[in-house]
């Protein structure tokens, strides 16, 4: 088989199909697939903003042989309703709460990439009981600054403040979401993100236009300038105690992953991590490394 072939069947996944859940009168997209194990976890995946539950499909694909896994659509995103609400960590968490206490029944490992891995610390951080062990991919979330060795530039800061402004505005929030849902934008933005663009497939670049031309899409995409400031990260693993694995694409251009890992250590020890040769999203640019780097890790979790 070449290697193109090779890549071709490592992408060619198919989405698992889901069903909803009402969670405070809003529809809930979620996708399960496995079958329990009374001496392991479920895990529940969490994907990124402007992503979904088929972000996962190859990750459900490889590891639903072993585990039982779920994936959900947080509020606003995927096929989860899109409601004109205020969205920050704290809805997304009380969700995901909810979700395990009423769908799965039972402590998960949460597995979180960008958003969704913010999102999966602040449960850890505040319901302990229904985490059993979290897995963080090139996870979202500022850190408490120290404070600056040398003066703010003001110029810079009133720059920020402009156009923090301007995009709360309805007008030019709308014109930039017309923008970027653009099937050609949304392939840009995946090359720069992923270090190998044979997994920048057609189905991939469809996954993530699809929700945008729900109704409510564009006023998701305007909440996130106007989202209120949620606990910072090392708030959250001040509160946690689940055991913590680190998965890193060291390529990300989004976050510099070696000094985020440097932050974690600082103020986490009940850690692992591995760096790979990925950007953004590992877990869907070479799912056939991260699944058994979960798959190892949660096992050992039931033989320590």
């Amino acid at each position: 088989m070449t290697t193109a072939a090779i890549a071709s069947s490592l992408h060619a996944v198919p989405s698992v199909p889901g069903q909803t859940w009402t969670w405070q009168g809003h529809s809930i997209y979620y996708v399960k697939a496995g079958e329990a194990h009374r001496d392991r976890p479920p895990l529940l995946l969490v994907h990124g903003f402007g992503a979904s539950t088929d972000h996962w499909r190859k990750n459900i694909d490889g590891l639903k042989s072993e585990f039982e896994v779920w994936a959900i659509d947080l509020l606003g995103f995927g096929r989860s309703g899109k409601p004109d609400i205020p969205y920050s960590g704290t809805l997304w968490r009380d969700q995901l709460q909810a979700f395990i206490q009423a769908v799965i029944g039972r402590p998960v490992v949460l597995a979180g990439n960008s958003l969704g891995g913010y999102a999966s610390l602040c449960v850890a951080a505040d319901h302990p009981e229904l985490v059993t062990g979290v897995v963080l991919l090139n996870s979202a979330g500022p850190f408490t600054e120290a404070e600056p060795t040398r003066p703010v530039n003001p110029v810079q800061q009133a720059i920020a403040r402009t156009i923090q402004r301007v995009m709360l505005q309805p007008l030019p929030s709308w014109l930039l979401f017309q923008y970027v849902r653009q099937r050609s934008t949304i392939r840009k933005t995946l090359e720069k993100v992923y270090l190998d663009h044979s997994a920048i497939t057609e189905q991939l670049i469809d996954d993530i236009r699809r929700p945008a031309d729900d109704p409510g899409a564009a006023r998701v995409f305007a909440s996130v300038f106007k989202s209120p400031r949620g606990d910072r990260v090392d708030e959250l693993l001040g509160r946690m105690s689940a055991p913590l694995l680190l998965i890193w694409g060291e390529g990300d251009p989004w976050m510099n992953a070696r000094d985020r890992s440097t932050k974690f250590r600082q103020h986490y020890t009940n850690l692992s991590e591995k760096f790979l040769q990925a950007g953004h999203c590992p877990h869907d640019e070479v799912p056939q490394q991260v699944n058994p780097l979960i798959r190892d890790w949660v096992l050992t979790l039931q033989t320590e």
